[in-house]
């Protein structure tokens, strides 16, 4: 982890701070190697600290060799201690991570505490250590993969074994049990299966529905790999499928591989977002494709880059992200297809593999 404190260091120079404090759980992991669930990591141009308690303290050791472990308790004394021990007047902060009640916490102990003579400014800052974490780096890539493949797989091991009257929960509970026994930590997020109207809801929590022939049914999973996740959706259904099925299962796709076929370094997100969502929108479903074409992917399951019609950073070489455009009918259900993709010089390269299966039995 040593070569990403240079990465972080050049951010706190150019915001001209003094020190950044790190509360987000993923970017506390990405800057540092530790894994556990509590801690602060204090870092200036001189001194790299992960301040955490007890239970972590040796495991902090081994994983974040680069940083000076500081065993904390209760209270906020480690904190004021850094401050004064660094001298640190200007301390940049995650405003995306860090609760409003923790800040009320830090603020009042600045307070009560003068910090030799000077007063702390506690700056926000968003996006910081997320910026660093869009671009991915080889050993990064593994990871991905192999949380990406384990998805893939647990994908085309259980669909062929659906049929009529089996549960939205036990597709879900197959999923997650096939990508723990390839090594998984478990689902990079609650396994959404939506059957029939159920799939008209994006986000839909796999219940007690149960499948029927005919009905699309949308896959969404992810497993999560040494603190990596993926993301993949199918839709699927049992049984031949009917005109409408047909009709609205080529438009996603074709908005799908337009979007792929297409983007290119230098292209903004939103640039990326509307190449799916004109086909979508010239087939006559606009209104039905209610969210983002894509996100990116890595130690959260959504983080940078983001991939939407709003989205105007830049896409750039080295970049992980999904592209998932779908379209969504009430009373119906809907049809989503979604893969992750590394953006390379030429264009994206898809990593996802698992089959895009429109129908399945007879």
């Amino acid at each position: 982890m040593s070569n990403r404190l240079p990465g972080i260091r050049e951010v706190i120079k150019e915001k001209k701070l003094d020190a950044l404090l790190v509360s987000s759980p993923e970017n506390r992991r990405y800057l540092s190697g530790f894994t556990g669930s509590a801690g602060y990591l204090f870092i200036t141009q001189q001194d790299a600290v992960l301040a955490t308690d007890f239970r972590y303290v040796e495991q902090a050791g081994r994983q974040a060799p680069d940083y000076r472990v500081l065993r904390i308790s209760s209270g906020l004394d480690w904190f004021t201690g850094l401050l004064e021990e660094t001298k640190v007047k200007d301390l940049g902060f995650e405003a995306d991570h860090m609760t409003v009640a923790s800040h009320q916490r830090l603020t009042q102990k600045l307070k009560e505490t003068p910090i030799n003579g000077n007063t702390v400014n506690m700056a926000p800052l968003s996006g910081v250590a997320d910026d660093l974490r869009t671009f991915k780096d080889p050993e990064e890539l593994k990871l991905l993969q192999r949380a990406i493949d384990i998805a893939d797989h647990a994908m085309d091991i259980v669909v062929p074994t659906l049929e009529p009257g089996v549960t939205e929960a036990e597709v879900a509970w197959r999923l997650e049990k096939s990508m723990r026994e390839q090594g998984a930590e478990g689902p990079s997020f609650d396994t959404i299966v939506g059957s029939g109207p159920n799939g008209a809801l994006p986000h839909h929590r796999a219940g007690e529905r149960r499948l029927q022939r005919g009905e699309p049914i949308v896959i969404d999973m992810g497993a999560k790999y040494q603190g990596y996740c993926s993301d993949l959706t199918r839709t699927v259904i049992i049984g031949p499928p009917d005109d409408t099925f047909r009709k609205v299962y080529d438009f996603v796709l074709g908005a799908q591989l337009t979007a792929t076929a297409l983007v290119k370094p230098g292209v903004t997100g939103a640039d990326c977002d509307g190449y799916a969502r004109k086909v979508i929108e010239e087939a006559g479903y606009g209104e039905t494709f209610g969210h983002s074409l894509g996100h990116g992917v890595g130690l959260a399951v959504h983080e940078y880059p983001g991939v939407g019609p709003t989205s105007q950073g830049i896409l750039k070489q080295g970049m992980v992200f999904t592209i998932e455009p779908g379209i969504y009918i009430s009373g119906w259900g809907g049809v989503r297809i979604e893969d992750i993709v590394l953006l390379e010089a030429n264009g994206a390269k898809t990593l996802s593999k698992a089959k895009k299966i429109g129908k399945m039995g007879a």
